[in-house]
């Protein structure tokens, strides 16, 4: 048997362990009461489900408005805000809401950051310590980890901020790939009270020749 082909076959079974370590340790988070920042950090690859039900945001934090800009040359990349009044409408996904689809043009690859100002209230208890992972993907394999500290937030207060997003440095061959595979980069968003999960998002994202930037 050649060096090549024992190489391929281990290869083959560290891969499938490492997928199926994946999965136990996702659903081991799902069966969990509090879901805390260390675990969502021993993620290996995107979640294929929620990690807390949308009854965990007991604290009724909602996000009313979002912009993404170029910090260098300050253009609107996108914005989106919930018009003033909106209820929420009945479903029958438990999850609407939840997701997000963006789609950009290549040129998004290459820009070294962007600002997301997110606008949100807050109920009637306050926040002490309000944080965001997210962790982006691509094919399961993780591109970069944000994280973001909202701070102190008062009750029955609205509240906005910038986060500034440094993002990585891709090969060619990469954003290239990424181009080729729309929406298979992805993202989990996770949000934390007090270090206990109350919020989960997901997006992902398809970067075309026809988007508008």
């Amino acid at each position: 048997m050649s060096t090549e082909k024992k190489r391929g076959g281990f290869l083959a079974r560290k891969a499938k362990k490492a997928e199926e370590h994946g999965a136990d340790y996702e659903a081991k988070l799902r069966s969990k009461e509090c879901v805390n920042v260390e675990d969502v950090l021993k993620l290996n690859r995107i979640t294929s489900d929620y990690l807390c039900p949308i009854t965990a945001n007991t604290h009724k934090i909602d996000f009313t408005k979002f912009k993404i800009r170029d910090i260098e040359s300050g253009v609107v990349l996108f914005e989106i805000a919930k018009p003033q009044g909106a209820t929420e409408i009945l479903s029958s996904d438990p999850n609407a809401g939840r997701y997000v689809r963006y789609e950009f043009p290549p040129e998004f690859l290459k820009l070294k950051q962007i600002g997301a100002t997110v606008e949100f209230t807050i109920g009637e208890k306050p926040i002490n310590n309000f944080r965001m992972i997210e962790r982006h993907y691509f094919k399961d394999q993780i591109i970069k980890s944000f994280d973001f500290d909202f701070g102190f937030c008062m009750p029955s207060s609205v509240n906005t901020c910038e986060h500034i997003y440094d993002l990585p440095g891709l090969s060619a061959e990469l954003m290239k790939d990424m181009v080729d595979n729309p929406f298979s980069t992805k993202s989990d968003s996770f949000y934390f009270v007090d270090d206990q999960l109350v919020m989960h998002n997901k997006a992902d994202y398809a970067y075309k020749y026809n988007a508008s930037m």
